[in-house]
């Protein structure tokens, strides 16, 4: 009779030693990028600690203006040659989404600057004159308001420049500003042009009005801006709008630095990740005060030691955490992508560009559902102004209300394309071209 066969294990291979547990970062953020994406991680008790201070005077704290621009902010997106680091967009993501991590009002102060840099396609002897002024400032040189908005300024043409007054909105930083662009309407048949353009003010011409009185974003000094009496304004300090657009592509390899290989629409594009960094880096900060709140507070109902104990917190927490996570990966994909096709030389279609626009204001909507999701899973002891939870649930409805990147008007954009309607013209995907009228009427009636 045979002998059973005796069973045998298979031989084990053998243990190899796990790598190191590493990221692999993207090759478009660069040294310059991390090193001042780490400086801001560096001053993230401070900017949050004088963030309720900030939202009291409507600005940022002395000691936050002072840490930013010491830490290089208002010179990342200005030109190498200005003693600027001309940062690429993944390395801005990098940066404001670290920002919005401590506060969203500093991190909406340093996406301010990555849109200003448009005024060195201004006269090249207003550039020069503001570039030799603003030596030694602390803070942005020059702040925005109201340029392509629907209500602007007035101006008429006189002999060397322009008469301009009105009021403009949004002002945002102008309390830390030398210098402000505006946007401004004018009689065409008259001067010429479009009838739309800027005017850069020096501070002495226009008044800071106290009206920045709102529910989010307080600290970024977004008030408006008055001149109730005409102002003279000579010629070299205005452009028409339309010719905005050429002359940044002009100013393409003028500069160096990666931020000045960019083609106009990159620029517009790096504009709009630069604000939607901002919500995924409050997600971030509420994430983690939400983990250190959590461990620390008790339940209100449920007879758990901690809230971290509670399975409903555990799978808030994880569930914002995916939304965190989605919206990172899109943000720093498409960031990504301006910066290859930048160093490639390649451009974005109509299409890609109003289809990227619209999967970034999607990403900062999930962000700010992120951050409701964890202030209501922790109840009412988020509600204290002195929690910085419930400033990063109003900062981000703030952000998520700007114009620019709100859901639906994108979505109708794209819907428009998908269903074979013509697109409205835009700039940027996102501002309409001012003069121009909505295609096909009679079609949307």
């Amino acid at each position: 009779m045979s002998q059973p066969t005796a069973h045998r294990e298979p031989p084990m291979p053998p243990q190899i030693p796990l790598a190191e547990v590493r990221a692999v970062e993207s090759p478009w953020l660069t040294d310059a990028g991390r090193e001042l994406r780490d400086r801001v991680g560096e001053l993230k008790t401070l900017i949050r600690s004088d963030a309720r201070e900030g939202e009291r005077i409507g600005a940022l704290t002395p000691d936050v203006l002072k840490a930013l621009d010491g830490a290089g902010i208002y010179r990342m997106t200005m030109p190498v040659e200005w003693g600027g680091t001309a940062l690429g967009a993944r390395d801005l993501v990098e940066v404001i989404a670290a920002l919005g991590e401590g506060d969203g009002s500093a991190a909406w102060s340093a996406f301010v600057g990555v849109g200003l840099r448009n005024f060195l396609a201004l006269q090249p002897r207003l550039v020069e004159e503001i570039r030799a002024d603003v030596e030694g400032w602390v803070g942005p040189a020059l702040v925005g308001a109201s340029v392509f908005a629907t209500t602007v300024g007035d101006a008429r043409k006189v002999d060397g420049g322009w008469m301009v007054s009105g009021r403009w909105a949004f002002g945002s930083g102008c309390k830390h500003a030398r210098w402000a662009m505006v946007g401004i309407a004018f009689d065409p048949a008259e001067a010429g042009g479009t009838g739309r353009g800027v005017v850069v003010l020096e501070r002495e011409q226009f008044e800071i009005l106290d009206d920045w009185h709102v529910m989010g974003l307080s600290g970024t000094s977004s008030n408006s801006l008055r001149v109730t009496e005409e102002v003279f304004v000579p010629d070299y300090r205005f452009l028409d709008l339309g010719d905005f657009p050429p002359r940044l592509d002009r100013i393409r390899n003028h500069y160096s630095g990666t931020a000045f290989r960019q083609s106009g629409r990159a620029l517009l594009m790096t504009v709009a990740l630069s604000s939607t960094a901002i919500t995924l880096g409050m997600a971030r900060g509420a994430m983690s005060c939400f983990a250190e709140q959590a461990a620390k507070r008790a339940p209100f109902t449920l007879p758990y030691p901690t809230v971290a104990d509670m399975a409903s917190a555990q799978v808030a927490a994880g569930r914002a955490q995916a939304m965190i996570v989605l919206a990172g990966s899109t943000i720093e994909r498409y960031a990504d992508q301006v910066d290859a096709r930048t160093d490639a030389g390649l451009e974005f279609g109509d299409d890609e560009e109003s289809e990227i626009s619209l999967a970034l204001a999607y990403a900062a909507n999930l962000c700010e559902d992120a951050i409701n999701l964890l202030q209501k899973t922790l109840g009412s002891s988020t509600v204290s102004l002195s929690n910085p939870i419930q400033r990063f649930v109003r900062d981000a409805r703030v952000v998520t209300s700007h114009g620019a990147i709100r859901v639906d008007p994108l979505a109708e954009q794209n819907g428009r394309r998908l269903l074979g309607l013509k697109p409205f013209p835009m700039i940027g995907a996102a501002v309409p071209q001012r003069g121009l009228t909505a295609p096909d009427k009679e079609s949307v009636r």
